[in-house]
C-alpha cells in the first residue's frame, strides 16, 4: 500500500482537452503523459491527483476545479458523482453530442481505415432525463455512506438503502432518493416500498453474509403508460411477502404487473428463476407504429422507448426496402427490428442466440398478425451457415445489431461469401464495428453513417451504417 501511495502524483492546473473513452477527460502531465480523469469537462483547469500510473499514462481524479469550461452545466441529480451512472450531467448536452459523435468518427477512420462519406450529424433525444423504461436497484442493510458522513459526527441509525451499487463495489449500495432517469411512478414506488419496508421490519440483504430478505427491486415503464414492479426476495416468508405486495398492489393501481422471485442462490440474476405474478399480467406491452411487443421480466427491450423508435426508423430508411426484398436481420433478440421493417419486406428472416428472445419474437409476430417473419435460434456462427442460406435463400439486405463485441470473423466471412447488395450495421460499439467495417471493406463502401444517442448524459453511443456492394 505504501508504494502505491508513493507513486501517486499531483498535478495542478491542467488543461482538460478533450473527451476519451467511457466518458473519461482528457490532459497531459508535466512530462507529456496522457491523464485520463474521471470527473472533469474539457476546457476545465483542474489540480489532478492520480490514481494510476501506467507505461504510458496516468489515471486521476480532479480534486480542485481552477477554471470552469464553458462546456459545463449544472447537474440536475443529487447523487452526480457518488452514484456513478450518469457521468457526463455535468456537461452541456450539445457537447455530449459533438463528443459521441467524435468518437464515432475515430473509431472509424482510425480502427477501420475505411473511406467514409460524410457522417450525418447526430440523432439527439428529445428527452435528456427521464428516458429509461427499465431501472433496477438493489436492497442493502449496510447503506454506502459519504465521506461527509463519515467524518460528520451523526449517528445514521438507519443503514437501510434501496439504490445502486457503488462502480466496482459490489457490496455496496447508495441509497437513491431521486433518480432522474425514470419518468414517474419510478421513484415513488421505490421510495415508498423502501419506508414500508423498514417501518415493518423487513430484512433487507446483506451481500457479504447472504442473508436478508429483501433483495432487488425492478421497475420497467412503456410508453402505453404500463408499469411492471418485480420485487426479489432471497428466502420466501409468505406474511412479509404478502404484506408488501399487498401494499403496493393497493397504494399504486396503475402497475399492470406485479411480479415476484424468490432466489437464494449467490447472484441475483433472474433468467434462470422462476417469476410468479401476484398481480394483473405477467407482461406489458410497448408499442412502435402500432405493433405491440410483449415484455416480461425477462425481455430484452432497447430502454430508451422513444429513441429506439428513431433508431428504428433509420434503419429502415438505409435499408431502403421496396416490398420485393428477402431481408435477413442478425442478432434480432426479441424480433423488434425484424418486425419493424416486415411491412416493407417480401420477407424477413430473424436469427438469435437466446431461445427465450425467439419465443416472444415468435408471440409478438403471432400478435401483430404478421405472417411473413421467420425466427430460428442458436450460435450465430453456427446457425448462419452454407445449409442455412440454401433453406431460407439468398438475402437482398443483411440487418445486423450485434452485441458490444461486434461480429464473430465466422459470420463476417459468411456475410462476405453471400455478398448481399446491402448491409444495415447497427452498433453500440462504434469501435467493434469499425474492426468489422474493415473486413468488409473489400466488397463494400460505407454510403451512409448515422450517430445515435440513446443514452443522454453518458458517453455510450449507437452508430447506424449502411455498406453498399461495390
Amino acid at each position: 500500500m505504501g508504494r502505491r501511495k508513493q507513486n501517486r502524483k499531483v498535478f495542478e492546473n491542467i488543461a482538460v482537452t478533450d473527451a476519451g473513452a467511457k466518458g473519461k477527460s482528457i490532459g497531459h502531465a508535466p512530462d507529456g503523459k496522457v491523464i485520463f480523469i474521471n470527473n472533469a469537462v474539457p476546457g476545465d483547469v483542474v489540480h489532478i491527483q492520480t490514481t494510476k500510473k501506467r507505461k504510458a499514462y496516468y489515471e486521476g481524479t480532479a480534486t480542485e476545479v481552477i477554471t470552469l469550461s464553458r462546456k459545463r452545466t449544472q447537474p440536475q441529480c443529487q447523487h452526480f458523482e457518488v452514484c456513478g451512472g450518469c457521468k457526463w450531467q455535468h456537461m452541456d448536452y450539445k457537447f455530449q453530442l459533438e463528443y459521441k459523435q467524435q468518437e464515432v468518427v475515430n473509431n472509424l477512420t482510425r480502427i477501420g481505415k475505411i473511406a467514409l462519406p460524410d457522417i450525418t450529424p447526430i440523432a439527439g433525444s428529445d428527452e435528456q432525463y427521464f428516458y429509461r423504461n427499465k431501472m433496477e436497484f438493489g436492497f442493502s442493510d449496510s447503506k454506502w455512506l459519504t465521506l461527509e458522513q463519515i467524518r460528520s459526527d451523526e449517528v445514521i441509525e438507519d443503514r437501510n438503502a434501496l439504490g445502486f451499487h457503488i462502480a466496482g463495489m459490489w457490496d455496496k449500495i447508495l441509497d437513491i432518493e431521486k433518480c432522474h432517469l425514470q419518468r414517474d411512478p419510478s421513484n415513488a414506488i421505490r421510495n415508498g416500498i423502501k419506508t414500508f419496508a423498514t417501518a415493518n421490519d423487513m430484512a433487507f440483504y446483506n451481500a457479504r453474509n447472504q442473508d436478508g430478505f429483501l433483495r432487488t427491486l425492478m421497475i420497467r415503464t412503456s410508453s402505453t403508460g404500463e408499469v411492471m414492479v418485480l420485487v426479489q426476495f432471497f428466502k420466501e416468508d409468505v406474511k412479509n411477502r404478502e404484506l408488501l405486495l399487498d401494499y403496493i398492489k393497493e397504494t399504486w393501481p396503475e402497475i399492470t404487473s406485479l411480479l415476484y422471485v424468490i432466489n437464494s442462490k449467490g447472484n441475483d440474476t433472474i433468467y434462470d428463476q422462476e417469476v410468479i405474478c401476484y398481480h394483473g399480467r405477467d407482461h406489458i406491452f410497448e408499442e412502435m407504429e402500432g405493433l405491440q411487443f410483449k415484455i416480461n421480466a425477462k425481455s430484452f427491450y432497447q430502454t430508451n422507448s422513444k429513441q429506439a423508435y428513431e433508431l428504428y426508423k433509420i434503419t429502415r430508411d438505409f435499408a431502403g426496402l421496396t416490398g420485393e426484398e428477402l431481408v435477413y436481420d442478425l442478432y434480432t433478440g426479441t424480433g423488434t427490428i425484424a418486425q419493424f421493417v416486415a411491412k416493407k419486406a417480401k420477407k424477413v428472416v430473424g436469427v438469435e442466440a437466446v431461445p427465450d428472445a425467439i419465443i416472444a419474437a415468435k408471440e409478438n409476430a403471432k400478435h401483430n398478425n404478421i405472417d411473413n417473419v421467420h425466427f430460428f435460434v442458436g450460435d450465430m456462427k453456427k446457425v448462419f451457415n452454407t445449409e442455412f442460406i440454401n433453406t431460407n435463400g439468398l438475402p437482398d439486405v443483411i440487418i445486423t445489431d450485434p452485441p458490444r463485441d461486434g461480429m464473430h470473423a465466422d459470420v463476417v466471412q459468411q456475410i462476405i461469401n453471400i455478398a448481399p447488395k446491402k448491409i444495415v450495421y447497427v452498433s453500440c460499439n462504434s469501435a467493434t464495428q469499425a474492426r468489422d467495417l474493415a473486413l468488409l471493406d473489400d466488397i463494400y463502401t460505407v454510403t451512409k453513417v448515422q450517430p445515435v444517442d440513446m443514452f443522454p448524459q453518458t458517453h455510450h453511443v449507437e452508430n447506424v451504417v449502411l455498406l453498399e456492394k461495390r
